[in-house]
């Protein structure tokens, strides 16, 4: 579209005259922007401005006209109207005098109604304030109601229904009155009552805290002794069942049936008189503070916070409870209060566990039982080490034992605890071997080493009571007659029957088997009798003061108590019923055991005999330079040879080879005595007379052998324990020298047994070397031939000396 300048333009250019009736046209219709209409008139032609100027003059003047028609036309109407205006005049001013006067009379008449009226405005006014203050009471009474109700529980301390009051308050009350500023200062209250609440419940479950540790000891006695009497009352009421049905655990027990009775008699009745005094956690220990403390946080919304702080608390506590004293292993009462408590904080943790949600899990509980149940049996093998009496350590199993039954019976896996009692059945034994081996001592030590003499029937039957002794031959002898054995041996079966008991102690309630109780039983017999009797019977044998006489009576003795062994594996079967013909029964080395001991006691036998012929030996005092001998037998020889059968007599009660063995053992550690004698180095001259003496002894000491001072050697056995020094002897006796040069070697030869080294010392002794006084002093005047031959001889035993060295 053209703008309206251009149009204005354009009309210009065709007619001017026209042109200027449509720019007037657009003037007054005022639809086109009057700046535009007249700038076009103004630049298109030079003489527009006028010519438009007089058009417009033009157009102003038929405006005139116009109006002045119109008001020529209207005049008439217009003068009619100011008449009849004039006219209703005067009857105006009378209504307005009526009107005001109505007024005025209208006025008078109201002011009482008007003030009747206002009274009625405030009186209405009044009760409409009056209901509205009633309403807004009624709206508010049930809230301070509330506040009030919820300010009492706070004071009475009952705040898990302080809080729900809280609730309702903030939930039901608050919004019909939030419009009230008092309302506003009460809600504003309500987060601090909250943190009050929180601290007092938090303060009390601390006092909580410090309370069950204080009495954890006494909650957990108390539970151990419910679990006591429990396994009492059935333990006997089982072992009625036994006898009732003729099913006895042990045939020998030391509880007659009587006893048992009685023992159930008075279950019954102490069950029925404690019925009534079974005390519970519950009546021990006040649980409302964690009730109420758990409640106050789960309305709180921060019932994490409590439960983390709450176990936290008691991870503390149960680190605390199982750390334990550092004497708890002196006294078994530091045992138990160290059970007791643990125990107490257990029941604790279970009676929480099972009443509360969420508090404490069956996981949770499961993980501090174990880090407990590690730290337990660290304690205890730790401090059970140090216990060195059997009677403690006894009592340690027997709370151990209660202990676990009482946790097991809260549903605490106990298992690692039975797992230990092996380990402490361990020690429990070694203190046993210990105990017993003092026991061992004392009974050797007072020891008479005598066959016990026996004056009566009486005390024969007491001892065959006490020891399975059975000696048909002896029974028909009168009295008084003597048992072959000492009062050591029914004293040492006696004492191991007792650790027989004492090792069965132990095993009782560890929920084993007959069969693993029987095999208990047997190594533990087994280290008695191959470890602590058998080590006791060596250093026994071994004092200086066990002569042989007390030597030969230590053997009797395990000859009869090896014999006893087979009595006490019967005594262990008829304990546990478990027969010895079963597979993996354990036999009881005491046959092995007593062998040992008397062959040690026997070699001792032996060592000491042969001390016994050194000592005499020693009091020899030959004179080796004398020219003619006695005539007789040394003294000490004799004294020795005296001696020798005396003791031999006594070997008659030994097994014959032990007294043959001991026989032909110092018969030959004599002759070998004799042989060192004469060979001796310091011994540097031996005269004839001297060798002709030595002779006479050792005729003796054949003598002696062929008395068979030992029954049971064959022919002259026991004289050849001399042959060496007879054939040395005859040698020089005879002076045979060429026949004992011409034979050497020939297993015929009549000096067999001669060694060349040593006829070659000796005869070195008897050769006049030294220039001294010898018994070859005259053959230097009288035979010088034959000191030449003596010369001869020797030179020849020294090449026949070295050519065996050469050989060699």
């Amino acid at each position: 579209m053209m703008s309206a300048a251009g149009k204005s333009g354009a009309m210009l250019e065709e007619d001017p005259d026209q042109t200027y009736e449509n720019v007037l046209a657009e003037i007054q219709s005022f639809e086109l922007p009057i700046e535009a209409t007249l700038r076009s008139v103004y630049d298109d032609q030079p003489n527009a401005h006028k010519k438009f100027m007089e058009k417009l003059d033009a157009c102003i003047r038929n405006h005139d006209k116009e109006i002045e028609k119109m008001c020529n036309f209207h005049h008439q109407g217009f003068v009619d109207a100011i008449t009849e205006l004039l006219k209703v005049r005067t009857d105006a001013e009378k209504l307005k005098v009526q009107v005001t006067d109505t007024n005025r009379r209208f006025q008078d008449a109201g002011k009482e109604v008007i003030v009747q009226t206002e009274d009625i405005i405030r009186c209405r006014i009044q009760q409409r304030n009056i209901t509205t203050v009633v309403e807004k009471l009624q709206l508010c009474l049930p809230v301070l109601e509330m506040y009030s109700k919820l300010k009492e529980q706070m004071s009475t301390k009952r705040y898990y229904s302080a809080l729900k009051t809280m609730e309702q308050l903030e939930n039901v009350y608050f919004p019909r009155v939030s419009q009230y500023r008092f309302c506003q200062l009460m809600i504003e209250n309500l987060p601090k009552l909250r943190e009050d609440i929180k601290e007092i419940s938090m303060s009390d479950l601390k006092d909580f805290l410090e309370s069950i540790r204080k009495h954890s000891d006494k909650i957990g006695e108390t539970a151990m002794k419910q679990a006591q009497q429990q396994k009492i009352f059935t333990v006997t009421l089982q072992k009625q069942n036994n006898v009732k049905f003729g099913k006895t655990m042990y045939i020998n027990d030391r509880i007659p049936e009587e006893r048992n009775e009685i023992v159930l008699k008075h279950a019954f009745e102490e069950e029925d008189e404690n019925e009534e005094e079974v005390l519970t956690v519950q009546d021990l220990v006040d649980f409302s503070p964690v009730y109420q403390c758990l409640h106050i946080y789960s309305v709180l919304g921060d019932e994490e916070t409590f439960e983390n702080y709450y176990r936290k608390q008691r991870k503390k506590q149960a680190r605390l409870v199982l750390q334990p004293q550092s004497n708890m292993h002196e006294t078994v009462d530091g045992y138990r209060r160290y059970f007791t408590q643990i125990v107490g904080f257990f029941v604790v943790e279970d009676h929480i566990l099972h009443v509360t949600q969420g508090l404490v899990t069956r996981a949770y509980t499961d993980e501090l039982w174990n880090m407990a149940l590690s730290k337990i049996i660290a304690v205890l093998r730790a401090h059970s080490s140090y216990c060195t009496d059997p009677d403690l350590v006894l009592e340690l199993k027997n709370l151990i034992v209660i202990f676990a039954d009482t946790l097991q019976g809260y549903g605490f896996p106990v298992n690692r605890l039975f797992d230990l009692l092996f380990e402490i059945r361990d020690q429990y034994n070694e203190t046993l071997l210990k105990k017993w081996a003092g026991v061992f001592r004392d009974i050797f030590e007072e020891d008479n080493y005598s066959p016990i003499p026996i004056v009566s029937e009486e005390e024969y039957r007491a001892i065959i009571s006490k020891f399975p002794f059975q000696d048909p031959d002896l029974e028909k002898q009168p009295f008084p007659k003597k048992l072959p054995m000492s009062q050591s041996v029914p004293h040492i079966y006696i004492q191991v029957k007792e650790f027989i008991y004492a090792s069965l102690k132990f095993s009782e309630s560890l929920h084993r088997s007959s069969t693993e109780i029987d095999d208990m039983l047997r190594k533990s017999t087994n280290l008695l009798l191959t470890r602590t009797l058998s080590s006791c019977l060596l250093n026994l044998i071994k004092k200086p003061h066990i002569g042989l006489t007390e030597l030969v009576q230590i053997i009797i003795n395990t000859t009869h108590l090896e014999q006893a062994c087979k009595y006490l594996e019967d005594f262990i079967t008829n304990i546990t019923n478990i027969s010895q013909e079963t597979v993996h029964t354990t036999r009881l080395y005491g046959l092995s055991t007593f062998k040992d001991a008397r062959h040690a006691a026997e070699g001792e036998i032996y060592t000491k005999l042969n001390q016994k012929i050194d000592e005499f030996v020693q009091l020899a005092d030959y004179d080796w330079t004398m020219s003619e001998p006695d005539g007789r037998a040394s003294g000490y020889l004799m004294d020795l040879i005296n001696f020798l059968r005396s003791i031999f007599q006594v070997f008659t009660h030994l097994p014959g080879k032990v007294a043959q063995t001991a026989c032909m053992s110092a018969c030959q550690h004599l002759s070998t005595s004799l042989m060192q004698m004469l060979l001796d180095s310091e011994l540097k001259q031996i005269s004839m007379g001297a060798v002709q003496q030595f002779n006479l002894d050792v005729i003796q000491c054949e003598l002696f052998a062929s008395s068979e001072p030992v029954p049971g050697f064959q022919g002259d056995t026991l004289q050849l324990a001399f042959i060496d020094l007879r054939q040395l002897l005859d040698l020089f006796m005879v002076w045979d020298w060429s026949t004992y040069l011409a034979d050497y070697g020939q297993p015929a030869s009549k000096y067999l047994r001669v060694n060349p080294n040593t006829a070659l010392t000796l005869l070195e002794k008897m050769k006049d070397t030294s220039k001294k006084n010898n018994i070859f002093a005259q053959f230097r005047k009288n035979d010088r031939d034959k000191q030449k031959l003596i010369e001869t001889v020797v030179k020849q035993l020294r090449s026949l000396v070295n050519g065996m060295s050469q050989h060699t």
